[in-house]
């Protein structure tokens, strides 16, 4: 047996499986990619992928919340996402009574299905090329500011055009930084109810350090059910609502992964900077991401003190502290990556053949000084790049940081209306204050902002800092714990309940003069604060960048054929790849991790690798039922060489069939330079096996009733 093992690895190895670089429109798909993807595979037309007229594939896929993506898998509108793309929903509906995060929750029929505040999910219905129609009304002799003022007239026509008097949600979207514009049609659902998840120590097993990494073992689904009215159509919130018949719902296949299967994933993938220039990864690696890490731990450190102490602090800050860990890893892993491959050089040996090409006679009109005002941009924005992105970090993990100014200026416009005024905008005031305090527990506030203002003040000062926070810091010796303590116990904005003592007997004058609004301005208005030189500088770095761009497409100097990601539906495809061999996987071939694995890393009571007592019976029990592999192991999850990034977290992986085969959740640190440059060597997907979630629900939760509700493929 093993040297049948070995002949076949030894065959892959001769025959090298190419990673298929790509983030593609849907519409493209039968011109660009369909006979590419059927050598390697595929099954289905291209019709059955994408098509305006039939049900097709892209009616299963849905954008989840804004941020992620999730699958239609069943013919009662059953979604299927990732656990951390639900975890803000999941810890909203948990009480340390009821923790959902800690115990998981299945709900035993529909109507113990919960319904979130704030959930929706967004169908895509169809897109179509305004290229000609939008660069027709703008031409070279126009300023930036002239040309975007007409470019946002002309979207805003397009959009009206196509909403259908509101029915339909419709986008319109730049792509190849402005040399390309394309509108996207889509339908909204907001009844979204939680169904069930895993305990957070499946659905999170290995927590933050195992973030990123292979191998991995974690079981990453959560489920929630779509429902509208008896139509099918969008609606509110109403128990008459029912559950949504889709269009199309994905099959699930039973029959698990191999090496070189061919897989696609369709999905939303956020945001990648593949045409970014030298001088720009040179300022993430060196300014901005250093910042960025620093200010994100800092943050994470403060509110982990609370919420180890605090259960219900930890589910009121479980979704912020998940985030900012997310990106702050993701980040570290760009600049270690980006470092070690020595991307900036790759990047500046291409920009010196385009510069040399943009020279010529016939091209030097337009595009000759353009890799010189992109070099002169970054040059002179690295203190700002760094300097932005601690305040950044501090505004978002310090609710002292922006909601002051938020709320003040609120409140500075209701009292400046009349009564009638006020009465209309009263409902929408209260609703903004409870939803500011919804989420905040004051002594960990007060600790995360000290902490974040001692590091801005601190490392970003090169660059100038706000005038309250220069003038404190020469006080106060770089130490603002004392003034935001201070600060606090004066402000009507310190907590809920100082915020409702001031509504009971309002001093409007008070707002201007309090000491964390005065601070929270001056903050955001650094941050969003442009000057004319600035402004000049942003003004010739879009249009140098638009003609990079373009040329570089003109030129062939540029092998990428498609955009930057950008929240758009998007297919890539490739095939389950192994990475090199890795003592640490217990597989044969290191495209999967097993069961065993998954307990060996189990480490009881701690916060990370912690397993349920039933999971560990299970086990002893080798009970995993025709779940496990043929060949005897139990599936956790196996590796794709596709092209994601996030937003695709939650996409459905899909066999030649377009059955459902897995449950794109991660990539690999190895590969974290994958959003500015392509490694077909090291990008890999991280996938959760349909095998592993399907034996979750059923033997684990014992919760048949969702099993018999899928189309299961054997």
């Amino acid at each position: 047996m093993k040297k049948f093992v070995l002949f076949i690895t030894m065959c892959l190895m001769a025959f090298p499986v190419k990673a298929d670089e790509g983030m593609w429109f849907l519409m493209f798909i039968e011109r660009l990619n369909h006979r590419d993807m059927q050598k390697m595979g595929l099954q289905l037309t291209a019709e059955e992928i994408y098509s305006i007229n039939n049900n097709s594939l892209k009616d299963a896929i849905v954008q989840f919340n804004g941020g992620c993506t999730a699958e239609i898998i069943s013919k009662e509108g059953l979604v299927l996402t990732n656990h951390h793309c639900g975890y803000d929903a999941i810890a909203e509906l948990s009480t340390p009574e009821k923790n959902y995060l800690k115990n998981g929750y299945w709900a035993a029929d529909k109507s113990g299905e919960l319904k979130p505040k704030s959930l929706f999910v967004r169908f895509f219905v169809r897109m179509d090329d305004v290229t000609k129609r939008i660069l027709g009304k703008v031409n070279d002799k126009m300023t930036e500011p002239e040309r975007n003022k007409i470019i946002q007239q002309e979207i805003a026509a397009i959009e009206k055009e196509n909403n259908e008097g509101g029915k339909y949600t419709v986008n319109v979207r730049s792509f190849f930084q402005g040399n390309e514009y394309y509108y996207f049609v889509y339908q909204d659902y907001t009844d979204v109810r939680f169904v069930g998840t895993p305990p957070e120590s499946i659905g999170k097993f290995g927590g933050d350090t195992d973030n990123w990494e292979w191998p991995r073992h974690t079981g990453d689904f959560a489920m929630f059910r779509v429902y509208g009215d008896k139509n099918g159509n969008p609606a509110e919130f109403s128990p008459n609502n029912v559950p949504l018949t889709p269009k199309h719902y994905l099959p699930v296949s039973m029959k698990g992964v191999k090496e070189g299967d061919f897989a696609m994933i369709l999905g939303y993938p956020g945001r990648t900077n593949r045409w970014m220039p030298a001088g720009g990864i040179e300022q993430n690696v060196k300014y901005a991401y250093p910042a960025w890490v620093e200010g994100a731990k800092t943050g994470m450190d403060q509110m982990k003190v609370y919420m180890q102490k605090d259960e219900q602090v930890n589910l009121k800050y479980a979704s912020k502290y998940a985030s900012t860990a997310n990106y702050w890893k993701n980040r570290q892993g760009m600049i270690d990556a980006l470092t070690k491959h020595n991307t900036a050089r790759t990047k500046a040996a291409q920009e010196k053949k385009f510069n040399k090409w943009a020279n010529k006679k016939a091209n030097k009109a337009k595009y000759g000084n353009v890799v010189a005002t992109l070099n002169d941009y970054y040059e002179k924005t690295n203190l700002k790049a760094r300097h932005d992105n601690y305040l950044m970090q501090l505004v978002r993990t310090a609710a002292y940081g922006i909601m002051p100014y938020s709320l003040g200026n609120t409140l500075q416009q209701y009292y400046a209306e009349n009564e009638a005024k006020r009465a209309e905008m009263l409902p929408k005031l209260n609703e903004q204050i409870a939803g500011a305090f919804e989420e905040f527990y004051e002594p960990l506030e007060r600790d995360v902002f000290a902490a974040q203002l001692n590091l801005y003040a601190d490392r970003a000062a090169a660059y100038g800092l706000p005038e309250m926070v220069n003038t404190l810091k020469s006080q106060n010796g770089g130490n603002f714990k004392s003034w935001v303590n201070e600060a606090v116990s004066n402000s009507i904005f310190a907590s809920k309940a100082s915020m409702d003592a001031f509504l009971k007997n309002p001093k409007p004058e008070m707002i201007a003069n309090d000491p964390l609004y005065k601070m929270s301005v001056e903050l955001v208005g650094k941050l969003r604060n442009r000057s004319d030189a600035q402004q000049k500088l942003d003004n010739d770095f879009a249009k140098a960048f638009r003609d990079f761009v373009a040329g570089l497409r003109e030129s062939k100097l540029a092998p990428i054929q498609y955009p930057d990601a950008n929240s758009t539906l998007r297919l890539t495809y490739g095939k389950v790849r192994a990475l090199p061999a890795d003592k640490r996987n217990d597989a044969k071939i290191n495209n999967y991790t097993t069961f065993e694995g998954m307990v060996k890393k189990y480490k009881p009571n701690d916060p990370e690798f912690d397993l349920p007592a039933r999971l560990l019976e299970l086990n002893e029990k080798k009970d995993f039922g025709e779940y496990a592999d043929p060949a005897g192991y139990m599936p956790v999850n196996f590796l794709t060489d596709n092209d994601i990034t996030g937003g695709n977290s939650g996409s459905p992986v899909l066999n030649g069939k377009g059955e459902l085969i897995g449950l794109a959740f991660d990539g690999n640190i190895e590969a974290m330079a994958g959003d500015v440059i392509f490694d077909a060597n090291l990008q890999r997907t991280i996938n959760v096996d349909i095998r592993y979630v399907l034996w979750v629900i059923d033997k684990y939760a014992g919760a048949k009733h969702i099993i018999n509700e899928l189309t299961i493929r054997k």
